[in-house]
């Protein structure tokens, strides 16, 4: 649908009515959150365009501390299941369960019944617990019994794995993977910031209480206007190219890429850059899509979504390394 001006400047007033509640959550997370933008902005990215995220990162990043916060400031459900190797099915989807006295069954909904479902540690549990959210993530609905059940809008996965453990994980296969819109690594905070994560540590006070200062409602209606943010086809052409970079590196003038990438993103890759895309226009109070927003959420889209190679593993190339220079060659428009 062809969008006139108008069109697109009456969608930027009521972005920027319908906006007011970004900055009223970033207000309350910075409360117990010292830095880590970049995190908070994509949990956010996630929660606006329907979209799962998978925090990545040594112990004690404020990664489960950023989603709970998260959570507490949207008035709406949430539930943690923390993963663990012993972990069933039925403890995150539920089950079915007999009552002997009225010799019936009944089903005992599980914790993935929710509006924000933290998924900690998920690479912890095996490989059947992390498939029982597949369809949960997928069509958002659990089926238990012959029953299915739709889950609440708005519905969002957010797990957190360790990347320097090995013994006792269970690493997510590419399938699983490719249900999060983002991969997000989150790193260490600056120094300075660092301090004052140690003074407010070290105070002996207690944390500041997170209030809930957005609705359920306003996430959607947000939701919708994210999905009508303006995206010119010029723009739509800089996305395929930087996906279609990545399976045919060498009609691109990237040749050299060529022997490092096993597989290239998948149309879901072109659908979730789009749509990241849409919703980083949307926390800048656009009405529209610019190439610096979709190099803003290439690497966090793409990054689980690159297959390399093992001679790429072998001259110790990254998936990042691989973006950068796909991000370099590939012409703006």
């Amino acid at each position: 649908m062809v969008q006139t001006s108008e069109d697109i400047r009456l969608l930027n007033e009521k972005i920027s009515h319908a906006s007011g509640f970004v900055s009223r959550i970033n207000d309350e997370l910075s409360k117990v959150i010292v830095g880590q933008q970049a995190m908070i902005e994509r949990l956010l990215i996630g929660l606006l365009s329907n979209g799962h995220v998978l925090l990545e990162g040594v112990p004690g990043l404020a990664k489960t501390l950023a989603i709970k916060s998260l959570s507490q400031s949207v008035n709406a459900g949430f539930n943690r299941i923390q993963f663990t190797p012993d972990l069933l099915p039925a403890d995150v989807i539920g089950t079915m369960i007999y009552n002997q006295s009225k010799n019936e069954f009944y089903v005992r909904k599980g914790p993935v019944f929710s509006n924000f479902v933290l998924a900690d540690e998920i690479n912890r549990a095996p490989a059947k617990v992390q498939s029982a959210l597949l369809e949960a993530m997928q069509e958002r609905q659990v089926t238990i019994g012959d029953t299915t059940y739709k889950l609440s809008e708005p519905f969002l996965v957010l797990a957190t794995q360790n990347p320097i453990e090995q013994e006792g994980t269970y690493p997510l296969p590419e399938a699983q993977v490719d249900r999060f819109m983002l991969k997000v690594v989150v790193d260490y905070p600056a120094k300075a910031e660092e301090q004052l994560i140690i003074r407010q540590n070290t105070l002996g006070l207690s944390a500041p209480a997170i209030n809930p200062v957005a609705s359920t409602s306003e996430i959607l209606t947000a939701k919708e206007l994210v999905r009508q943010v303006y995206l010119d086809e010029k723009v739509e052409n800089y996305i395929l190219d930087i996906v279609f970079a990545t399976r045919y590196p060498e009609k691109y003038n990237l040749q050299k890429l060529k022997p490092l990438i096993g597989f290239g993103g998948s149309p879901r890759a072109s659908i979730n850059l789009a749509l990241a895309a849409k919703a980083y226009a949307f926390l800048n109070n656009r009405a529209y899509v610019i190439p610096e927003d979709v190099r803003g959420v290439c690497k966090d889209v793409l990054r689980h979504r690159i297959g390399l190679t093992y001679e790429a593993e072998a001259e110790n190339v990254s998936v990042e390394q691989v973006i950068n220079e796909i991000l370099r060659e590939v012409n703006v428009p």
